[in-house]
């Protein structure tokens, strides 16, 4: 029985990457601009990684998605509409499950590996 090839995760190849902003509607304070780096994208479209990155910034999120990060750089505080926060920095990993709804701070330009799972009922048609 055959299998698809398991392949590396390469390092960002700055050129590679796509910059955004985020929308006015999340944005709390400066206008961060992020970039990201998809390394796999199952055929579903479920099931990603890649790297993000992000300038100094602070927005609401909602997360519909199942994230694992990796910190690789930088320092960022997430913090939950309750008001606990988490101070997460190079080297730290993390879950951030789905549902979970409060604000994303970066306090120092921040970098990290993520992977995501979407449920497909999660997924907007």
């Amino acid at each position: 029985m055959a299998t698809a090839a398991v392949r590396m995760l390469a390092a960002a190849d700055p050129a590679a990457g796509e910059e955004y902003f985020l929308p006015a509607r999340k944005l709390l304070q400066g206008n961060p601009r992020q970039t990201v780096w998809m390394d796999h994208t199952d055929p579903s479209g479920q099931f990603m990684a890649g790297i993000w990155h992000s300038e100094r910034g602070r927005w609401s999120i909602l997360y519909t998605e199942e994230e694992y990060c990796r910190m690789l750089e930088g320092v960022s505080v997430i913090t939950d509409h309750a008001g606990l926060q988490l101070t997460v920095r190079a080297g730290d990993e993390f879950v951030i499950p789905a549902g979970f709804s409060g604000t994303w701070e970066v306090l120092e330009p921040t970098r990290k590996r993520f992977v995501i799972y979407e449920a497909r009922s999660a997924i907007p048609p």
